[in-house]
C-alpha cells in the first residue's frame, strides 16, 4: 500500500523546494489572508449552497507554502466526517498536469522528442486510418496540447477510468475515428492523455502510476497522494457524489486503470500544496540552486502549447462584464492572459463525484485550489472570486520586477535630460538609431513644449521594470503627469535606443 508504504521513505529523500524570496517591499505590502475568513467563508458557503455540494476544501498557496486553508462540509454524507486539509480528493483532470511534466522529464532524460510519432512508443498506433491522405502522424506533442484530431470525450473518457490496460491495448489496436485531421485545432480529449500514459508505462517498462508516484510525488513529500484509491483508508476519503432527483447519490469508486494519466490521482490539500509549491517555484527565472522533480526552466515549459488562442472570459461572478482575455492549452495547463493577472495557469477537474480547480499567478508566487465531492461541480467561479478579494485586499501582490543597475542608469540619465531641458547627458551612450529619430534641436524643442504643458513635475518616483532592458516612469506634475519609457538597445556596451516623456492633462 503506497499510502503507508512510502511514508517513511518519502519523508526520509523528500527535501524542501527552495522558492523564490520576495523583496522586502513586497513581502511587507502582503496582508496575512486569515484576516478575510469570514469574506472567504461567505464565498465558498453561499456557492456550496447554491452548487448541492456535500465538501469542499479551498487552499492559498504562497511562497512555496500552504498559507491558507479551509474545509467546509463533509466527506462523508453517511459518517458526517468532516473535511479537512488531509481529506483525500480525486482531482480528475488537474492530473494531466503531472502527465505532462512526466513527458517533459523523459525529454529532458534524452528518452523522447515531443515531436516523435507517438506511434514510435505505442505501436499500436501504427495501423491507424488518418482522416485525409495528406495527414500527419500524430505526435507526443499533439497529445499534449489537444491537437491530435480526437472528438472531445466528456463524459465518456471519464468513465473509461477503470478500463483494463488489454482492453486499452485492444482499444488502440482497433483504431479510433478522428473528428478532423492532426493539428488543425484544439479540441480537448481525454484519450490523448490516457495514450500518453501508455507512452511512459513503455519507455519506463513499469506502470505510468510508478513513474509519476516515484519521480514526482515522492520527491515532493506527497505522502499520502496517489493513484490507487482503493488502497487509501476510506476514512480518509471524500466520498464522491451526485446530484439526483434533489437529493445526492454515491458514485461508484472508480479503482485505478488505463485512463489514470488523463484523471486518476487523488490528493489531499496539503499534499496538493506541496505540488503548486513546486509549480510556483520555477518562477521567476534565476540564479542558485535548482532542486526538484523537475528543472525550473522544465516547468515554465508547460505555458507553451498549440497557438489556436480564444477570448476567455474569467470564470469569476459577472466574469463576462470584465475585462476579456485570451486562453490556449499549454502543457497540461489553460494558459490564460488575463488583463489584471498577468499569465494564469488554469485547470479544472469533473469526474463521477468529483469538481475541482486550481489558478496559478506566477507573477505573484500564489496559487489557489478548490476540491469537491459532488460530480462535474467545478468550484472556478469561487476560486476566481476569491482571488479578486485577496487581490483587492493586499494579500495578492505582483512581485515586482528587479531593476537592472543598467536600467537604473538611464533612468537617473533621463531625470537628468528631463531637468536640463537638453540631451546632453546621453552624450556617447545612445544607439545609432536615436539622433537618426530625433535631432537634439527637436529633442530640446519637444523638452520645452512639453515642460511648459506640465508644469513643474516631482521626478522622484522610482522606474518600474519590465525586464532588464525596459521600464516605465510616472511622475505627477503641476498640471497632469508624465507618462515616461526607458528602452534600452540590445548593443555591448548597452546604450539607450529610446526615451519617452508624454503628457496627460488632468481631467
Amino acid at each position: 500500500m503506497r499510502f503507508k508504504a512510502n511514508l517513511l521513505a518519502a519523508l526520509a529523500i523528500a527535501a524542501p523546494i527552495p522558492v523564490f524570496a520576495q523583496s522586502a517591499q513586497t513581502a511587507a505590502a502582503a496582508t496575512n489572508p486569515a484576516a478575510f475568513d469570514t469574506e472567504i467563508n461567505a464565498i465558498l458557503t453561499k456557492w456550496m449552497a447554491e452548487n448541492h455540494i456535500p465538501g469542499m476544501v479551498f487552499g492559498l498557496v504562497q511562497d512555496g507554502r500552504l498559507a491558507y486553508v479551509k474545509g467546509e462540509g463533509v466527506q462523508d454524507l453517511a459518517a458526517k466526517r468532516p473535511v479537512t486539509p488531509d481529506t483525500l480528493f480525486r482531482i480528475a483532470s488537474m492530473t494531466k498536469a503531472f502527465t505532462a511534466l512526466s513527458i517533459l522529464k523523459l525529454r529532458d532524460e534524452g528518452r523522447l522528442a515531443l515531436d516523435d510519432p507517438a506511434d514510435r512508443y505505442v505501436p499500436e498506433m501504427r495501423g491507424w486510418t488518418y482522416p485525409t491522405s495528406d495527414s500527419p502522424r500524430i505526435t507526443v506533442r499533439d497529445l499534449l496540447t489537444h491537437s491530435a484530431g480526437f472528438v472531445t470525450d466528456d463524459p465518456w473518457g471519464d468513465r473509461q477510468q477503470v478500463l483494463s490496460q488489454t482492453a486499452f491495448t485492444a482499444l488502440l489496436k482497433a483504431g479510433v475515428p478522428f473528428t478532423r485531421a492532426p493539428e488543425m485545432r484544439h479540441e480537448y480529449a481525454n484519450l490523448g492523455y490516457a495514450i500518453l500514459g501508455r507512452v511512459i508505462a513503455n519507455i519506463t517498462k513499469a506502470p505510468y502510476r510508478t513513474f509519476v508516484e516515484q519521480r514526482v510525488l515522492t520527491p515532493l513529500g506527497m505522502t499520502v497522494s496517489g493513484f490507487d484509491v482503493l488502497a487509501h483508508p476510506k476514512d480518509t476519503r471524500a466520498i464522491g457524489y451526485r446530484w439526483e432527483n434533489d437529493a445526492w447519490a454515491e458514485e461508484p469508486t472508480m479503482k485505478d486503470g488505463a485512463f489514470n494519466a488523463m484523471g486518476g490521482l487523488e490528493v489531499s490539500a496539503n499534499d496538493y500544496a506541496k505540488w503548486l509549491g513546486f509549480i510556483t517555484s520555477a518562477w521567476p527565472p534565476r540564479d542558485g540552486e535548482d532542486a526538484g522533480p523537475a528543472k525550473r526552466a522544465t516547468v515554465r515549459q508547460i505555458m507553451r502549447g498549440a497557438n489556436n488562442a480564444n477570448v476567455f472570459h474569467r470564470y469569476a461572478t459577472d466574469g463576462d462584464k470584465q475585462c476579456p482575455g485570451a486562453i490556449a492549452y499549454g502543457l497540461g495547463w489553460r494558459v490564460i492572459t488575463d488583463c489584471d493577472y498577468g499569465t494564469v495557469l488554469a485547470h479544472g477537474g469533473g469526474y463521477p463525484g468529483y469538481g475541482s480547480h486550481v489558478m496559478v499567478l506566477p507573477e505573484y508566487g500564489a496559487a489557489l485550489f478548490a476540491l469537491t465531492n459532488r460530480t462535474y461541480a467545478g468550484p472556478s467561479q469561487p476560486v476566481w472570486d476569491i482571488a479578486a478579494l485577496l487581490t483587492a485586499k493586499g494579500v495578492l501582490v505582483k512581485r515586482a520586477e528587479p531593476v537592472s543597475p543598467e536600467l537604473a542608469s538611464f533612468y537617473t540619465a533621463a531625470q537628468t535630460v528631463w531637468a536640463a531641458g537638453t540631451i546632453d547627458a546621453l552624450q556617447g551612450r545612445v544607439s545609432m538609431n536615436f539622433p537618426m529619430d530625433r535631432t537634439a534641436a527637436n529633442w530640446a524643442k519637444v523638452l520645452a513644449e512639453t515642460k511648459a504643458k506640465s508644469g513643474a513635475c516631482d521626478t522622484a518616483a522610482s522606474i518600474t521594470a519590465e525586464g532588464a532592458m525596459s521600464g516605465t516612469f510616472a511622475w505627477k506634475c503641476e498640471k497632469g503627469r508624465i507618462e515616461g519609457t526607458v528602452l534600452l538597445a540590445p548593443t555591448k556596451p548597452i546604450t539607450l535606443q529610446s526615451l519617452g516623456f508624454a503628457f496627460e492633462g488632468k481631467d
